[in-house]
This record gives structure tokens, sequence and C-alpha cells, in this order.
């Protein structure tokens, strides 16, 4: 009967809050002298034709928005734990240039960092625009979870590590069996925070012509004086995203708890 009465309060307490919001949405809505037509919005998400099913240009954008996100959520994760480890090593030159790296990319903006991998370094090599996003995303956020992976690794007692090897296990299989499933515990709840951030932060590569979700919704505006219905909808497929992954990871984070 307790654990009964207390999710009630819970769901209760939210129930009424998202009731409030939602009852000042409507009253804003009811009252703003503006000329809703969201049956507009439709045909740029997705459209039937005579050859089915097509995805509009916000769906067009959506998925370019998709496809940078997941390739440079890889590049983070390979970065961050590279960086990592390589600033937990005894080299003192590994560990100025991580340092370097580390404080270099957290205390400069990330469209600062954008617009010189794309006008600066990007002709030196021959980058294309994509190329660019993708670099400049994974090195902007692979120095935050490369922060994030060091301070879980950290935390781990260091109790561990002399068990282990008092067991006659080598430094490699101690990291991986023993040190890296407690340290993956910690760092799952922040590397989530930070893989919503980058899902955010991609918006930025509207900035160098690139065609994601920002950018298409811009042209649209532009075109249709939308401006209300298209940013919503804009914003409610950046919620898609970024709610998918964060239920992905908390479904991961229960079951790396349950085998600890």
């Amino acid at each position: 009967m307790k654990r009964w009465n207390h999710w009630v309060r819970i769901y209760g307490k939210t129930a009424l809050l998202l009731g409030c919001v939602f009852a000042l949405f409507a009253y804003g809505y009811h009252n703003l002298s503006y000329n809703w037509q969201w049956y507009r919005v439709w045909p740029y998400l997705v459209s039937v034709t005579d050859d089915g099913i097509q995805a509009g240009l916000l769906m067009k954008g959506m998925l370019v928005t998709l496809k940078i996100s997941v390739i440079s959520l890889l590049f983070t994760m390979v970065i961050g734990f590279s960086t990592a480890l390589m600033r937990l090593s005894s080299s003192p030159v590994l560990n100025a240039l991580v340092v370097g790296y580390v404080e270099t990319i957290r205390n400069t903006p990330l469209l600062i960092q954008l617009f010189v991998i794309y006008f600066v370094i990007s002709p030196v090599i021959d980058l294309s625009a994509f190329a660019s996003a993708v670099t400049a995303l994974s090195l902007f956020e692979g120095a935050y979870a490369s922060e994030i992976i060091r301070s879980g690794i950290v935390a781990v007692d260091k109790g561990q590590w002399e068990a282990s090897f008092s067991l006659g296990m080598t430094p490699w299989v101690t990291f991986k069996d023993v040190i890296f499933p407690q340290a993956l515990r910690q760092m799952l709840p922040m590397l989530a925070g930070q893989g919503v951030s980058l899902i955010k932060d991609s918006a930025l590569v509207s900035t160098i012509s690139i065609f994601d979700l920002t950018m298409q919704g811009q042209s649209i505006v532009a075109d249709t004086f939308l401006t209300f219905e298209i940013w919503f909808t804009v914003a409610f497929c950046y919620l898609i995203l970024t709610a998918t992954l964060s239920a992905c990871i908390a479904r991961w984070e229960r079951r790396v708890a349950f085998r600890g």
C-alpha cells in the first residue's frame, strides 16, 4: 500500500505538471494572432505518390542528421577511449599532447572549430563538407568523452588492480575483465548525455551548407513562411533522435547493472 501511494504521488505530480504546461501552451496558442497551417507540414515529412511513400525534405534532412550523428558518435568513442588511455599512460609526451588537445577543444566554440576545419584545413587536404562536419563534431565531443572515460577508469579502486595482479592476471586482461566493466557503469549516464549533445550540436553543420534537418527547416521557412509549424516540427524530430538514443543507452545501462 505504501509503495502504491508512493507511485501515485510521483505520477500524480508529473501529470499535474504536464497538465499545467499543456494549459499554458493552449492558452498562448489561442491568444496568438497567427494563422496556424499544420496541414501544410505533412508533405515536408512524407508524401504519397504513384511511386509509393516518398520522404519529404524534412525527413531527408533528418536522415542526413542521423548519418552525421551516428558516424560522429563512433569516432567520438574511438577518440575518447584512445585519448583517455593516453592520458593515463606514464608517457609525459602523450600526457602533454592529450592535455593540449582536450583543453584547446573544450575552451573554444564548436562553431569556430567547424569553420577552421572547413574553410582553412579542408581546402589543403581536400575534405568534403560532410567529412569536415564529422571531423569537427568528433574532435569536439571526443574531448569531453575522453575526460568522462578517464574519470570512470580512475574512479575504480586501485585495489582491484592489485587483487587481479596477485591472481596472475595480465594488465590487459585486468583492464578488460575487471576494471572496464566497473568503470562502464559509471560512464554510461554521462556518455549518454554527451551523445545527446552531439545530436543537438550537429545542427551547426547547416552553417557550412550541409542540408541537414536544420538547414532544410531554414529553407522551407524561407519559401513558405510557416515559421512556427516548421520549427516545432524540426524540434520534435530532434527530440525523437535524442529520446531514442537515451532510451537505448538506458536499456544498455540496466543490462550492465544487472550483470554487475
